[in-house]
């Protein structure tokens, strides 16, 4: 079955909604650019309000080995997603709790997933000067070669609506949502939320 990760929080309260819910996963935004960033005293009482029930992940753009590990540190949050240009040099460093997250433009982006070291590795779609949270799909088929090579966690313009033809058309090891389930930017709504991970679930 495929796990959930829910992308973007920003208070405690929808960071235990979303557990409640059955999220395997979930994301807090280091990158002061997104209106989801989250300061280091949320995203710290939010790794302790997950405990072992929901795995934390730290998102981050073009931020220094040091300031990942500081973050890390200071928050408790033991897995970084890097979504900037960050070289698979900085990946290697952090492994192997960590992974790379790749725009997809076209077909390239297959053999540029294959340059980073890893088990893991996450597909978004490209769009110029956004780093995630895109709300824009791609083609699932360049998603499906990859998956079948890493564990693939799927990322951009998931729904509710959508999520359970991504799930069959990629079967990847995670999918990923943020603006998908929002009723608001930085707000997610508890009933997309449930259905999402429902209907990612039974797909």
């Amino acid at each position: 079955m495929v796990e959930v990760k829910i992308c973007g929080l920003t208070t405690v309260d929808d960071a235990l909604r979303c557990i409640e819910a059955g999220a395997d996963a979930i994301g807090l935004n280091f990158w002061p650019g997104s209106p989801r960033c989250v300061d280091v005293p949320t995203a710290r009482a939010i790794v302790q309000l997950a405990g072992d029930r929901a795995e934390v992940v730290g998102v981050f753009v073009n931020f220094t080995l040091e300031q990942i590990s500081q973050t890390l540190e200071e928050t408790g949050i033991v897995w970084a997603q890097l979504h900037g240009e960050e070289p698979p040099e900085l990946v290697a460093a952090l492994l192997p709790n960590a992974y790379k997250a790749i725009g997809v433009k076209d077909g390239s982006a297959i053999e540029l997933a294959r340059s980073y070291p890893g088990e893991a590795l996450l597909l978004d779609a490209s769009v110029p000067g956004m780093h995630g949270g895109t709300g824009r799909t791609f083609d699932w088929n360049i998603a499906a070669t990859v998956a079948r090579e890493r564990k693939l966690t799927l990322a951009g313009g998931l729904t509710p609506t959508n999520v359970g033809a991504a799930v069959r058309a990629v079967r990847p090891f995670r999918v990923d949502v943020a603006s998908g389930v929002e009723s608001a930017p930085r707000t997610k709504d508890p009933e997309l939320v449930r259905r999402f991970i429902e209907r990612a679930k039974a797909a």
